[in-house]
């Protein structure tokens, strides 16, 4: 039995009827049912055919999304490659009632991009005949471009109405009144048995556990250039959660030695996509091949080493898997408090007390924030309004507050804590206009580094732009607390900085490209003037100086040796289209090499001028301490320890993240670009609540 079904407005009934559909659009009409008030909907998503060409080599990398109510309730995996793919995925959803069309949407997966949209289509639950496996077929077309013809999608469905448990809800609760067990009964029932959509299908908000992954190596891998080699990267997802590897150069058999958390947020586990690709300059990257890791399969607080077989493709991946319990976090209320409890703060002040630096080297402190209220947002909607939620941020993780409906002045009162895994963390605090079928409109965002923090204190802060460049409209109040262990932060401090998940790459930008070059300008006028001054040295202008500068120069004169590596181009002749983007990725590459150097020098610059005093006295401190280590030992035997170290470190760990402390932690030192995006904006004065209260009493 087929069903087809174009994009059109849905007509809602009033009664639901048995209808008997056939080919020809045409049906029957049966004795009308009551509404028994729950169904099931059970769906096989097919395949697609003919779907819509959305990357540069003429093929797509589609999914499929469910939606009912405005909310997503199904996401299908991604088929990479294909204008034909074969999913062949189940879902069974409970649907409150059939007013709702089911909307199916079709993107192409770009990673660390906005996927593209491939079309959509609505299929109507009131033309279902009920109990009867129905195969349809869903034509897609893009809103905006009605006569594109973007494909079609296959499916099987099957629509059951949930009687006998929704009869089971009403008797119990009419039997709530009797005793404590049969509350105890209708709970029960009422939540395995008739969960709303909305619970059903609604995303986990806390994690549950993190899955820490540790990209050790590829081996023989396939090679994609004409030189016989690849320049292999690694993407991960695992849901909406996203890395991407480093890429290793002209190698088959790459180290990368990367190591990088997902929050878990099933119990049973979930499924994490590996893709291996190979990177190509001025056009599409090559795919390598692509494996699974099956969480479920794996057991918790243990470290598992995987060797995967990558399938449609040759080679292999190594990696370390962990699977541990979640870390401490949490949301609720502003009445329930944590730091308010004598007890529990107690018990907080203990954990991260100088006697316990070294338990859990890895819990560096403890922090809760309180986000009141904002006022004065930016209105998103025709109506005037917006409805406002906040995000709240910690490195990777990522919690929510409720959505406020049509209010420009909203009131959350919700506490979230937070584990502290590195104090030089920023605390980013975004607000978001929340829309039914659409992604959510930026409103504002504040960034608030943990160690610039004052305990206790409410304070208002100006949202800014999403550069965090400059103020735009409201202020959000938050009142943020802080304990740590200065010991531990000071020994996390020297090594690697936690990556956060990639999102978006970076594109050329004319402003971007000219800010680096006048900020990698700025560092090479230091170095000009340095090379002036040595100079000076030269013509004696002041003999001690001339002196001391001829002693210290004898004393490091070494030999040097240069290597120059020459690559061969690709002799292959490239289209205007592949120039363009070659010349794109160049000028990239340029910007992105600009804002490194500059940020290292200016990171060198704020150590010494006490930016953040915190690091300036930490490497005063490593300094004295170095100085002392030196003069109570000698030289050779520091040498000495420091060579066995280095040459057996890979011997005692073989699977060691290689690291450098120097550059981990300038890594923590900001930038003068960060210095801006984190200082706190004025707040306007008439936004003070003694202020607003003279205001309402005028």
């Amino acid at each position: 039995m087929l069903y087809s079904c174009k994009l059109k407005s849905v007509c809602h009934l009033p009664v639901i009827y048995n209808k008997k559909i056939n080919t020809a659009g045409t049906s029957n009409t049966d004795v009308p049912l009551a509404d028994p008030g729950m169904y099931q909907l059970d769906i096989t998503l097919r395949r697609g055919q003919s779907l819509a060409a959305r990357d540069r080599g003429g093929t797509s990398d589609p999914y499929v999304k469910f939606k009912i109510g405005g909310k997503e309730v199904f996401r299908s995996k991604i088929i990479h490659k294909s204008l034909n793919p074969v999913w062949e995925e189940k879902a069974c959803l409970l649907v409150d009632h059939l007013k709702e069309p089911l909307y199916i949407k079709v993107f192409d997966y770009d990673f660390g991009l906005q996927d593209d949209f491939m079309g959509s289509a609505f299929l109507d639950l009131t033309q279902l005949e009920l109990n009867r496996p129905t195969d349809v077929t869903v034509t897609l077309k893009d809103p905006h471009y009605p006569d594109h013809d973007l494909g079609i999608i296959l499916l099987s469905v099957v629509l059951t109405p949930k009687e006998g448990e929704h009869r089971d809800v009403e008797l119990s609760e009419n039997e709530v009144v009797g005793s404590y067990s049969s509350v105890k009964s209708f709970f029960w029932r009422f939540q395995t048995q008739s969960l709303r959509l909305s619970d059903v299908h609604r995303k986990p908000h806390l994690w549950r556990g993190i899955v820490s992954i540790t990209l050790i190596e590829g081996r023989d891998l396939k090679a994609m250039d004409s030189n016989g080699l690849s320049d292999p990267y690694v993407k991960f997802r695992l849901g909406h959660q996203k890395y991407k590897s480093k890429i290793m150069p002209k190698t088959l058999n790459p180290q990368w030695r990367e190591q990088f958390d997902f929050h878990l947020y099933e119990e049973r586990g979930g499924i994490i996509d590996i893709t291996a690709w190979d990177k190509d300059a001025g056009k599409r990257d090559d795919f390598i091949g692509r494996c699974q890791i099956d969480l479920s399969a794996l057991s918790r607080e243990q470290t598992h080493k995987l060797e995967l077989q990558l399938e449609e493709g040759e080679g292999h991946l190594v990696l370390l898997v962990t699977l541990t319990a979640s870390a401490t976090v949490s949301i609720s209320d502003l009445s329930v408090n944590s730091l308010e409890d004598p007890k529990e703060r107690e018990e907080i002040l203990k954990r991260y007390s100088p006697l316990r630096i070294f338990h859990n080297l890895k819990d560096v402190g403890f922090l809760q924030v309180k986000v009141i209220r904002a006022e004065g947002l930016m209105a998103a909607d025709v109506t005037g309004k917006s409805d406002p939620f906040c995000v709240v941020e910690l490195n990777n993780d990522r919690l929510l507050t409720h959505t406020v409906y049509k209010n420009l002045n909203p009131e959350w009162n919700k506490v979230f804590t937070f584990n502290i895994k590195d104090i030089h963390s920023v605390l980013e605090v975004t607000v978001y206009d929340e829309d039914r079928d659409r992604s959510a409109d930026f409103l504002g965002k504040v960034a608030i580094p943990l160690l610039s923090i004052q305990n206790g204190e409410q304070k208002a802060y100006v949202l800014k732009n999403k550069q965090l460049t400059g103020p735009t409209k409201g202020v959000i109040y938050l009142e943020i607390d802080v304990i740590f262990n200065a010991v531990k932060a000071s020994l996390r401090t020297l090594i690697p900085k936690e990556q956060k998940y990639i999102e978006e790459e970076n594109r050329l930008s004319k402003q971007l490209l000219l800010r680096n070059f006048i900020r990698m300008k700025r560092c090479v006028m230091v170095l000009v003037n340095a090379a002036y001054y040595i100079n000076s040295c030269f013509d004696w202008d002041s003999p001690a100086r001339s002196l001391a500068a001829f002693v210290v120069v004898e004393d490091m004169l070494e030999d040097e040796e240069e290597e120059d590596d020459k690559d061969d181009k690709d002799s292959e002749k490239k289209g205007f289209i592949n120039k363009i983007y070659a010349i794109q990725e160049v000028c990239i590459s340029v910007q992105n090499i600009l804002d490194e150097v500059a940020s290292f020098g200016e990171r060198i610059k704020n150590t010494f001028n006490w930016t953040i005093p915190f690091l300036s006295w930490l490497a005063i401190v490593a300094l004295c301490a170095f100085t002392l280590i030196l003069y109570l030992i000698p030289l050779r035997y520091i040498v000495l320890v420091w060579g066995i170290n280095k040459f057996t470190k890979k011997l005692r760990s073989p699977y060691a993240i290689d690291n450098n402390e120097l550059l981990d932690f300038l890594s923590r030192v900001p930038s003068d670009v960060q210095v801006v995006q984190y200082q706190e904006l004025k707040p306007d004065p008439s936004h003070s609540p003694c202020k607003r209260k003279k205001n309402n009493l005028g």
